[in-house]
């Protein structure tokens, strides 16, 4: 600053400038210095300048003394406009530098906000909100408290707020800055408050940290209402579930119940009957009466499985024997069809309890018989595919459409087109599902309307462990 005001003096007596040019190089150093430095270094480097205009310009040259009282008004005049413009220079350098810090914090409060719409849950928001302030606007740490939790969530484990703190904050509703750094900010929402935030560090103004407070309070909010929202729906489409439920239970019990009702009641009421009738009527009873066992027993295990009140009595088996006893199972169902059943040879062992994937392949078979048309191929096919074993049940039946796939193994649904054409529950290939789950195997359909299905399962096969060489 000396160096450039020397440099100056010496430019004016080379050039023989006179007093007023100086002047005016003098105010513009001292606006220049105000610009960048600040007002101190403005006023000091003002009393230099003039002290320096008196000495080197104004008569007598070389000496501090004034010899006209015109010079003093000159030398007065010049101070007070540099003083002036000076500290005019500072306040305009001081508006845009706070013009350019809450433009930044403008963009933070934005870029925080568009950070919290990405949480919708309550838990992982409350989690992830001090960390992210603390990041957005470099503070050294933040902690927050909601009213109806008891945890104080930070953004590192050594932030030292307490949460007796926040929440004389949160119950008194107002802003407190403590120490210059520390600050405690109520969560508003409206006029209600929903708890408190403290930011240790960094330099937010007043309006920054309201406005911190305010978005953190609506984030919370909103995530409070989705979640009970999801709650809500959840709940409704619960309701209707069960009411679903009831009546396809209510109706497939009634069915049977209905059939076995009028045959006693016809046997009951005609004595007399003759013995074709009779025998007729008996095999009605008895078929509807293993029918309605066979409901009951589905709900009972569907139940048990949904439990998960089951356990897997595993052992190697080949596949054979569980396709071989479910085969003869349901050969009465499948003697209207042609059956093939091919299986590759030299198929390993799997793992497996027999009886519950001889039931799961007993279920892929009756559903193959109701919904196929008699005489109709129903091929069942067991093949390796690298460490798994899949078995197969490909029928030629009315198909299934691609929105109804991801709904086939759900319990009691049945296809929207077969409600009527078959009697059943909807509860076979959820059976199904749950088994071969629990195998950690898969299941799935591939199908095509008006061309048949085809039900896959794949099952595991146990890598053997490799033998100890002879030393």
């Amino acid at each position: 600053m000396l160096t450039a005001l020397a440099i100056a003096v010496a430019a004016g007596r080379y050039f023989d400038l006179n007093p007023t040019a100086m002047a005016m190089i003098f105010l513009i150093a001292v606006l220049l210095v105000s610009a960048y430095w600040g007002l101190r270094y403005a006023v000091a480097l003002a009393v230099v300048a003039t002290a320096a205009f008196n000495f080197f310009f104004l008569p007598p040259l070389y000496t501090f003394t004034i010899s006209e009282s015109r010079n003093w008004i000159a030398l007065l005049a010049f101070l007070v406009t540099a003083l002036v413009a000076g500290n005019l220079s500072e306040r305009a350098r001081s508006e845009a530098e706070s013009a350019k810090q809450r433009r930044h914090e403008v963009e933070r409060l934005y870029a925080l906000s568009q950070q919290l719409l990405t949480s919708e849950d309550l838990a992982s928001l409350l989690n992830m909100l001090p960390r992210t302030i603390a990041e957005t606007f470099a503070v050294s740490g933040c902690a927050l408290m909601v009213n109806d939790r008891p945890a104080v969530y930070r953004s590192g484990p050594n932030v030292p707020f307490e949460a007796e703190d926040l929440r004389s904050v949160a119950v008194r509703g107002d802003l407190i800055r403590q120490n210059d750094s520390d600050n405690y900010v109520p969560l508003r929402v409206g006029l209600k408050t929903v708890g408190a935030l403290a930011v240790a560090g960094g330099d937010l103004s007043r309006e920054t940290l309201e406005a911190i407070g305010s978005l953190t309070g609506l984030s919370i909010e909103r995530a409070r209402a989705l979640e009970q929202l999801t709650l809500h729906r959840a709940s409704q489409e619960s309701e209707k579930l069960r009411s679903a439920l009831l009546d396809s239970v209510a109706h497939e019990f009634r069915t049977p119940l209905t059939g076995i009702k009028a045959s006693v009641t016809s046997l009951l009421s005609a004595p007399q009957i003759d013995d074709a009738m009779r025998l007729e009527l008996l095999t009605v009873i008895d078929e509807e009466t293993d029918r309605l066992n066979r409901l009951v027993g589905e709900a009972a295990e569907m139940a048990r499985l949904d439990s998960g009140m089951f356990k897997l009595n595993r052992q190697p088996h080949a596949i054979g024997d569980a396709l071989d006893p479910a085969l003869e199972g349901t050969r009465l169902l499948l003697q209207t069809h042609r059956v093939e059943m091919n299986v590759d040879e030299g198929l390993p062992p799997v793992n497996m309890d027999a009886n519950l994937i001889r039931e799961v392949i007993t279920h892929l078979l009756e559903n193959a018989a109701k919904y196929s048309p008699e005489h109709t191929l129903v091929r069942v096919t067991a093949e390796g595919k690298g460490n798994r074993i899949a078995v197969s049940v490909a029928d030629q039946g009315p198909g299934i459409d691609s929105f109804e796939q991801s709904l086939i193994f759900e319990k009691f649904y049945r296809g929207k087109n077969q409600q009527l054409a078959a009697h059943g529950t909807g509860m076979g290939l959820a059976i199904a599902k749950v088994i071969v789950e629990a195998h950690g195997g898969t299941i799935g359909v591939v199908s095509q309307v008006g061309k048949g299905s085809v039900f896959t399962f794949d099952l595991p096969v146990p890598v053997a462990s490799p033998r100890p060489t002879a030393s």
